[in-house]
């Protein structure tokens, strides 16, 4: 069978899953990712309905409003450690919500892959490796497709990839978010219960401009923000063991500091995190015990807390007293 006949069947296979799964509809009438949408002089534009993610406790953006500064390995390798802190037996998977740049096949050794389809509940099952329960755009398509979408798509394809997968049960949902402030994170914000999010950002000026401009987005949208995480902090000379601020020093600790949050660790830059990754074996399972994936589960365990103190503030009762 030639490669053009191969292509062909496998795009009729992911157009039958779409085929098969229940549709996602909301009123646009009455929802804009901008404020802007139809709605009835001097009432404010109702927003739909929060998606309902059976079995999920937590769900975790990672974003960076700037691209190229390692969001989607920072997901990864979160993810990952999450799952492997010791006494924790903690459930986790990963969605890549990057529809037009998908990696996570990649970076999970899942290239290649298809998810199947539950034929009772007509819901994806998501593909697993090292632990992790995964879902990305990049599952339904060919490596070198590109998707070519407007907003409305977009956000359908999301909701489809996050509502009408069996997750099961699981303790944390890592999203991996595309850089930006676009339709793609203004739908998840909206639409998706979050916990909160966690920020990337290299220590140079000008990832920091637009953290800062990330912060007031969320904030924007009532997503808490559970820290800051400096990604290429040094680099470490593997000879003598010097460290090296090739983007800065500092500058992520600074900002969150000035905005108020937390700063959940920083990331050496590191050749053999990219090597790792490029190769679908991340640090953080391939060398649990060095010093990368070391910090990558410091990290987790600084989210764990902040997601535990979150937690606390919604089932905390405000008493109120009148006068």
């Amino acid at each position: 069978m030639n490669s053009a006949v191969t292509c062909s069947l496998l795009k009729r296979s992911v157009l039958n899953i779409y085929s098969r799964l229940q549709p996602v509809t909301y009123q646009t009438s009455s929802y804009s990712t901008t404020g802007g949408g139809h709605h009835a002089h001097g009432r404010s534009p109702q927003l739909p309905p929060k998606l309902t993610i059976d079995g999920v406790k937590h769900i975790v953006a990672v974003s960076s409003a700037k691209g190229g500064v390692g969001k989607s390995t920072m997901a990864v390798n979160l993810a990952l450690a999450l799952s492997s802190l010791d006494k924790m037996n903690l459930s986790v998977g990963i969605l890549d919500a990057d529809v037009f740049g998908p990696s996570l096949p990649i970076m999970m050794n899942l290239n290649n892959m298809k998810p199947s389809v539950d034929e009772q509940t007509t819901r994806m099952i998501p593909l697993q490796n090292y632990g992790v329960k995964c879902m990305s755009m990049g599952f339904l398509v060919e490596p070198e497709d590109a998707i070519v979408w407007r907003g409305p798509m977009v956000m359908s394809g999301l909701e489809r990839l996050l509502r009408q997968t069996q997750w099961g049960s699981l303790d944390v949902l890592i999203v991996d978010l595309p850089p930006g402030t676009g339709d793609a994170i203004l739908t998840m914000c909206q639409r998706v219960p979050l916990s909160g999010a966690v920020i990337v950002s290299t220590p140079q000026d000008v990832a920091l401009a637009d953290v800062i401009r990330g912060v007031k987005m969320f904030k924007q949208v009532d997503v808490p923000i559970l820290g800051v995480v400096e990604n290429m902090s040094y680099f470490e000379c593997t000879n003598c063991n010097h460290k090296t601020h090739i983007f800065g020093n500092g500058g992520a600790k600074k900002t969150a500091e000035s905005l108020g949050i937390k700063v959940l660790g920083e990331v050496p830059l590191s050749i053999e995190i990219r090597e790792l990754s490029d190769s679908g074996k991340p640090i953080t399972v391939q060398s649990p015990d060095s010093v990368q994936a070391q910090n990558y589960k410091s990290i987790a365990r600084n989210l764990l807390e902040q997601l535990y103190h979150q937690s606390k503030k919604k089932t905390t009762p405000t008493i109120t007293f009148d006068d």
